[in-house]
């Protein structure tokens, strides 16, 4: 408290200092930018200094103290103490969205964000003094890292470390008791030309010239989106309403477009052709308070990064397809949905009217971003956000019209127990709700188990033509989640070998998860939101498994769901495949050996293959000597992967060639994954795998190697050996590239790059947020 209390009389007497150096300051002196001066550009000379050194930490929700500097307006907006995600929190939190829940520099100011720009006098010396943004850069500069492989503990790279957040008032005493951690913290500073350039731009007050225009032809197809979206019937209406429930996350571009401009969904009080006036919500499917909204296409203003990048496609070939599944089908629309939270948060009520073939087919066309949806949604942070799925499953779905759990009188019978408890809202209770949905769950699983059985007795038992095959050409068919811990990624194929479990979706599951983990959950939300999503998504998990094991042996069902939960309770088994879900018909699949699973995975490859994904696949390499040398480090296997990073960039350098890029991926073997706080008991590392993938995959590279390509099989070996930190550290001593190294941003920048030129559209900036300090 002492220290409090003298920090605020530090802060009191700087800020009058400030004031008399350089004038009160001006909330709203970055309410409008500074038009930039000849010589320097914002875009041009700014803005890709700040993203490969800064946003590389500064973007999304997890940005440190808010400070999103993927964006002119985030940097103006400044920063904030307050946490976003914090799982603790007893009521819901007030939104801090840029671009939605304030427009103006002033209007943060007032929601207690402070800056990192000058806003007091605008003179050269003031406008470096003045700016936290500046002194940070300058406190690197100063006082650059330690000479040492491996930083001290002082340094805190801990995913929920305390934030430090220091007004300019406080600088002085900050950079005193720290003066090792100027920005980039924990990184190498900026070199001189960056710094040169950063300070003169801060130095003239920080201009912006504002985005370019759209060319002719980008206006023209966005015109034609808004008039489809916004057509007048109930019918267009509604299906509009769907669409955008399922798309506010999306960044949209339209395939014709070499440009790759990107734009979100967005509600509007306005129709198109005018200004957009933003309907601002928690939730895509709250009531938005006028009796009409319009959907618009808002040009997206932040840097593109991969932990946040949803891509998806507009075009002729789109719109045609969406006017097949939706308007030329002969249905009747009476009347448009309540948004009150028990009808709007359940979609088989509020989206009744429509064909539910449509709605199935509409998700399955773009499977991985629906899945995506909530691997890169803010839902998915934190090691217990996401220890509710294995660290690597293989998806698969049902196909179109071949489930009973799709058929609408079903669903239309079952549509209460498939209420979700988002239904809650962001200041949920615990006990009582959770009692409410377990006990609707259960009755679900019944009705959902007798009506599988009758379908399978009467029409045709479980076996491949149930499963969709992507129609030969959609590679959306199968896909691959890996969980990285506390971060995950989702890409399409089979990628490595046959995993422990797998999940088959239908459309009642896959459109649950959507309005659980995406639509219907809010970051802001208080601990009960929170916990209840992340409890009933373990049900979604169990009736993914459950779907899989359908297709096994009958006799096999209850052994293998055994080995996937050893040590859970009965009732959690129960809820994967027993009294509670339950199917009592045997698989229509022949199975020729004693291993079902696996003979299950190769039959599945061989439906799917014509339309599967193998950029990722190691089969991919061409040559041949390497491909060997890959698959060897793909085998190590058991307790030695525990001392490995869950996400390895690995850079195989073979000059003159240019250097290659595989992902190591490492999966923890666990006894079961029905625990949410006693994770740590259920290891088994005698289960360790690991994944090595062509290419990127997953947001969060956890450290960088560098290996020649005649060390391939020396590395797997040292992988193969490791069991201690010590062993760790001499591994890392020969092939990391540690955030210690002074060619870090060199490395850096030549991984970026790559990244972006093999997938131009589906890839961002990586994050360093999770980068390792060993």
């Amino acid at each position: 408290m002492l220290s409090i209390i003298v920090l605020s009389g530090c802060a009191a007497l700087t800020r009058q200092t400030l004031d008399e150096q350089f004038g009160k300051a001006d909330p709203a002196r970055f309410d409008t930018p500074r038009a930039p001066v000849r010589g320097l550009s914002y875009r041009a000379d700014v803005q890709p200094i700040l993203e490969r050194r800064c946003v590389v930490c500064h973007a999304c929700y997890d940005a440190p103290c808010q400070l999103k500097l993927t964006a002119w307006e985030g940097i103006a907006r400044g920063l904030s103490k307050d946490l976003v995600y914090d799982g603790g929190r007893l009521d819901e939190a007030p939104p801090s969205r840029l671009f939605t829940d304030a427009q103006k520099a002033s209007d943060w100011r007032a929601r207690g964000f402070s800056p990192v720009l000058n806003e007091r006098d605008q003179t050269p010396a003031a406008n470096l003094a003045a700016s936290v943004m500046y002194r940070a850069l300058r406190l690197k500069e100063s006082h650059p890292l330690p000479e040492t492989a491996i930083l001290p503990k002082s340094f805190d790279f801990s995913l929920d470390r305390v934030q430090q957040c220091p007004r300019i008032e406080e600088f002085d005493h900050f950079e005193d008791k720290n003066p090792l951690w100027g920005m980039p913290f924990g990184l190498p500073g900026l070199d001189s030309a960056e710094m040169s350039t950063l300070s003169r731009w801060l130095e003239q007050g920080a201009p912006f010239e504002g985005l370019p225009p759209l060319p002719a032809s980008v206006e023209k197809q966005i015109a034609d989106w808004e008039a489809f979206l916004n057509g007048d019937s109930l019918k267009q209406r509604l299906v509009s309403r769907y669409i955008f429930e399922h798309l506010f996350l999306a960044h949209l571009h339209f395939d014709s477009d070499p440009e790759h401009h990107y734009f979100r969904l967005i509600r509007s009080r306005t129709p198109p052709g005018q200004p957009v006036d933003l309907v601002v919500s928690r939730r895509p499917y709250d009531d938005p308070g006028v009796e009409r909204v319009y959907y618009r296409l808002e040009r997206e203003r932040e840097t593109i990064v991969d932990k946040t990048h949803m891509p998806y496609a507009l075009g002729q070939k789109r719109m045609a397809r969406w006017r097949e599944l939706f308007l030329k089908p002969d249905y009747r629309v009476d009347g448009l949905p309540s948004y009150a939270p028990d009808v709007a948060s359940n979609p088989f009520v509020a989206f009744a009217a429509l064909p539910t073939n449509a709605r199935y087919q509409f998700m399955l066309d773009e499977a991985e971003f629906t899945i995506m949806g909530f691997i890169k949604g803010p839902v998915c942070r934190g090691q217990v956000a996401l220890n509710v799925i294995n660290d690597r499953f293989w998806v698969f779905f049902l196909a179109n019209g071949n489930s009973p759990q799709q058929a609408e009188a079903f669903l239309s019978r079952e549509a209460r127990l498939l209420e979700l408890p988002t239904a809650e809202g962001s200041d949920a209770g615990i006990v009582g709700p959770w009692r409410k949905y377990a006990k609707r769950e259960a009755e679900y699983l019944q009705a959902k188990s007798d009506a599988l059985t009758r379908y399978a007795v009467t029409r045709r038992p479980p076996d491949l033509q149930w499963i969709w095959n992507g129609d030969g050409r959609n590679p959306n068919a199968g896909l691959t989640v890996f969980r990285h811990f506390d971060s995950a990624s989702v890409v399409k194929g089979l990628v490595g070998e046959p995993p422990k479990t797998a999940w088959v979706i239908g459309y009642p599951l896959l459109e649950r998860i959507h309005y659980l983990l995406v639509a219907g959950f809010d970051v802001y939300g208080n601990v009960g939101h929170q916990l209840l999503s992340r409890l009933y998504m373990d049900f979604m998990r169990m009736e993914g498994e459950f779907n899989f094991l359908a297709f096994l042996p009958l006799d096999q069902r209850k052994a293998v769901r055994d080995y996937w939960y050893r040590g859970a309770d009965e009732d959690v088994k129960n809820h994967v495949y027993g009294t509670l879900a339950h199917f009592e018909v045997d698989s229509g699949i022949k199975f020729r050996t004693r291993e079902p699973v696996q003979e299950l995975y190769a039959l599945l490859q061989k439906h799917l293959a014509p339309a599967l994904e193998r950029r990722y696949d190691l089969a991919q390499v061409s040559d041949a000597a390497l491909r060997s040398d890959l698959a060897a480090l793909a085998g190590v296997r058991g307790p030695s992967l525990s001392w490995l990073p869950e996400l390895v960039v690995l850079r195989v350098d073979d000059p003159p060639r240019t250097p290659r890029y595989f992902t190591l991926l490492r999966n923890t073997g666990h006894r079961s994954v029905s625990s949410l706080l006693r994770e740590g008991r259920e290891l088994l590392p005698a289960e360790n795998t690991l994944t090595v993938a062509q290419g990127f995959i997953g947001a969060y590279p956890n450290a960088i190697y560098r290996v020649p390509r005649s060390e391939i099989r020396a590395l797997a070996m040292a992988i193969g050996e490791l069991a201690s930190e010590d062993d760790y550290r001499a591994l890392a001593d020969r092939h990391a590239v540690r955030r210690t190294d002074p060619a870090f941003w060199e490395y850096s920048d030549e991984i970026q790059s790559a990244h972006l030129k093999q997938a131009p559209i589906s890839a961002g900036l990586l994050d360093y947020n999770r980068f390792e300090n060993r």
